[in-house]
Order: structure tokens, then C-alpha cells, then sequence
């Protein structure tokens, strides 16, 4: 490899992850997904530019639909002409500032080294001693995926980037890039890295994030009884600073939770602002429970959310044993000691069943649970 990868360093286990992908023999297809600033077009497009320096390949297409982010629609070459060209090389350009001069890009472009196509545009191409790059998959039609797939040639690679939890449309059960990650899991030299929110390293990047994630809670629409909650609150904590009220009710019915510290509704509230919320000895939150007939329960909207999956949970001492709660794919993947694990799926998975679907009317982000593996104990050795 040229020397643009050697003076790129993975600053996270999953950015080391995905350049090992990269680099594998083993694999045609590498699916990197997850949110922004995570690298996953910085590793994947220094790896198409050194792959051609370095001769290993002829051609480094880029393929990324063009979308209007206020209204959602998806561009063509046809519609924007050279605009779409223009749009896409100066992405290519702002992501390897630094890396490789404009100089040396444009003369790659020139050359026909690097290629920029329109993923609507690909039937009868055949992409042979390639690195074909589908950016923003999220975007994109489903059916893209599978004609890009279909493109590749001898001796070539793809790479199918995504985010399927925050720049994808909310409305849609199943994004681009969640069903690219579905179709690659199992496929045979295919592999994806999953990266979260312990991969972000753009700065500026994990604030946007948890903005992102708190305009989704603000814009969701509330029923009654959480209207009523919000109502209360700006009665009795006029200071408070409240990013939107869950209520659960129905839901502790269905599963059958019937845990007394389970509450019937949740406060998300901005950061530093739970204090103003809950009130000295609790009497502003009690109010507002007195207001609602409700049990309510609040909290600070960060990136741990292993804090947020732990306050709707039934298991009180739950927190203890979760080791970590991130983003894979389309959905939270919360990592839990192997001798909790029991506690938190829940008999007959009701406690699962529990927190994710209050995720879902929160987020819109579904929960699965995975087990972490213990080492065994160490035994104590007998005095003499």
C-alpha cells in the first residue's frame, strides 16, 4: 500500500476492524455501517486511492446518490448535469484534504483512475481490477445495491457504506442500508463492520449526533397522556429545559411487568437540566406525578445509553451488569454480563420485549441484547 494508509492510523477497534477488511484477500464485498464521523468514507476512499497508487488495482469508482436533505429527493446526472459531477468531486476532495493534494486527484481523475458514476446509471458496465465504493447507501434505492453487486468484475472489490440510524429516512422500517447489511451478513466473502458511537471521531461529530437524536425526540408526536406530562412540567418546573415525555402504561400491561420500581412514564430532559426538573427532595416531579396519576422518571439525554436503557428497565440493578449499549446496524445492541443476561431478556424475553418497544416509540430504534463472555473465576489457593 502507498503511504497514504501508512500515515493513516485506525484511532478506534472498529476503524482497525474495517481497514483489516479492507486490506483481506479473504473478502470481495467489506459493508461498513453506522453514524457520522466514524470514518467509514475516509478509510474506505484512502484505501481506493491506495490501492490504485499501488498498483494492486487498475480503477477507483465512486458511486453515491445525490439527495436534497430538506426535501429528500434523490437527484440524477440527467437532472443536475455537471452540477452532479461537480457535487460528488468535491466530496471526494473534502474528504482527502490532507491526504493526497488536489494536484494529484485531479490527475488521477484525468487519467481515468478515479471514477465518479451515477448509481442510477449501471446496467451492461462490468468494473474489472476495481475498488468500487456505494457511499451513503441510506439514500439510495434498494435495488442499486444489487445492481452495483451485479457489476463487479474480476479481480475487484466493493465496499458499501451507510448510515441505517441517523441519516436515513425515519419513515421507512427498512433504509438501503440496513437491507445491504442484511443481504451481506452470511454472504459468502463478504463481511461488515459495524461502528458506533465509540468509533465517532470527526470533531463536531458526536454533538451532532446526540442533537440529531434529540431532534428525532422533539419532533415525535405525543399522545394524551404525555401531552398532559409536558403540560404539568411547565407548570411546576417552568426552568426546565424538557425534550419530550414517554408514556408506557399499555405497554407494562402487555408484557406483564410487575416490577413496583418500573415507572408508567419517562422524562427526557436536556443535559444539566434534571436537577430544575425533579426539583429539591423531589417535590417539582412529584407534582407533576400527582397531576398525571403517572409514576414518572427522569433523565439527562447523553451518548451513554446504557443510562437510558437501565431507567426503563425492569431489573433495578440492571445498570451493574450492562457493559455497553451502541449502535449496530438499524438497531441499540446492548452488550450484557453473561451472568445478567438471563435478568435482562426476561422471562419469555418480556423484558426485552419491554425496553424495545418503549425504544421504538422513542427513538424509533429497535433493542436487541447480546452476551458477553466472562472469563471463569479464578480459584483461591489453598494455604499449607
Amino acid at each position: 500500500m502507498s503511504s497514504i494508509l501508512d500515515r493513516l492510523k485506525p484511532l478506534t477497534p472498529g476503524q482497525e476492524k474495517l481497514l483489516n477488511a479492507l486490506k483481506s484477500k479473504d473478502c470481495d464485498i467489506v459493508g461498513v455501517f453506522g453514524p457520522t464521523g466514524t470514518g467509514k468514507s475516509l478509510l474506505s476512499c484512502a484505501y481506493g486511492i491506495s490501492a490504485i497508487l499501488s498498483g494492486e488495482y487498475e480503477r477507483f469508482v465512486i458511486a453515491r446518490p445525490v439527495v436534497d436533505i430538506t426535501s429528500g429527493k434523490e437527484y440524477t446526472s440527467v437532472e443536475l448535469g455537471d452540477l452532479f459531477y461537480s457535487m460528488a468531486g468535491e466530496y471526494l476532495r473534502d474528504i482527502l484534504t490532507g491526504w493526497i493534494s488536489d494536484e494529484e486527484l485531479n490527475k488521477l481523475k484525468e487519467n481515468g483512475k478515479v471514477l465518479i458514476i451515477d448509481p442510477h446509471f449501471l446496467r451492461g458496465r462490468t468494473f474489472d481490477n476495481t475498488v468500487i465504493l456505494l457511499d451513503d447507501v441510506q439514500s439510495a434505492v434498494p435495488e442499486v445495491v444489487c445492481e452495483v453487486i451485479m457489476r463487479i468484475g474480476r479481480n475487484s472489490k466493493l465496499v458499501i457504506a451507510g448510515d441505517p440510524i441517523l441519516q436515513k429516512d425515519p419513515s421507512l422500517e427498512k433504509d438501503s442500508a440496513t437491507l445491504s447489511r442484511e443481504l451481506l451478513l452470511g454472504e459468502e466473502r463478504a463481511i461488515v463492520i459495524d461502528l458506533g458511537l465509540k468509533d465517532i471521531v470527526r470533531p463536531g461529530a458526536k454533538k451532532g449526533v446526540r442533537l440529531a437524536l434529540e431532534m428525532r425526540m422533539r419532533k415525535r408526536p405525543l399522545s394524551e397522556s404525555e401531552r398532559k406530562i409536558m403540560e404539568s412540567i411547565k407548570v411546576h418546573a417552568p426552568d426546565a429545559d424538557v425534550i419530550t415525555a414517554v408514556e408506557f402504561k399499555e405497554e407494562k400491561e402487555k408484557f406483564e411487568i410487575r416490577a413496583e420500581n418500573v415507572p408508567e412514564a419517562l422524562v427526557v430532559v436536556k443535559e444539566e437540566y434534571l436537577g430544575r426538573v425533579v426539583g429539591r427532595g423531589g417535590e417539582r416531579i412529584q407534582a407533576v406525578e400527582r397531576d398525571v396519576g403517572l409514576k414518572i422518571r427522569c433523565i439527562e439525554l447523553t451518548l451513554d445509553l446504557r443510562t437510558l436503557i437501565s431507567a426503563i428497565h425492569p431489573v433495578p440493578w440492571i445498570s451493574k451488569h450492562i457493559i455497553d449499549a451502541d449502535f449496530a446496524g438499524s438497531e441499540l445492541q446492548v452488550t450484557v454480563k453473561q451472568r445478567a443476561f438471563g435478568a435482562f431478556i426476561g422471562y419469555r424475553g418480556s423484558n426485552i420485549r419491554f425496553v424495545d418497544s418503549i425504544m421504538k416509540k422513542l427513538m424509533k430504534i429497535g433493542v436487541r441484547a447480546t452476551e458477553s463472555e466472562e472469563p471463569p473465576p479464578r480459584r483461591r489457593r489453598r494455604k499449607r
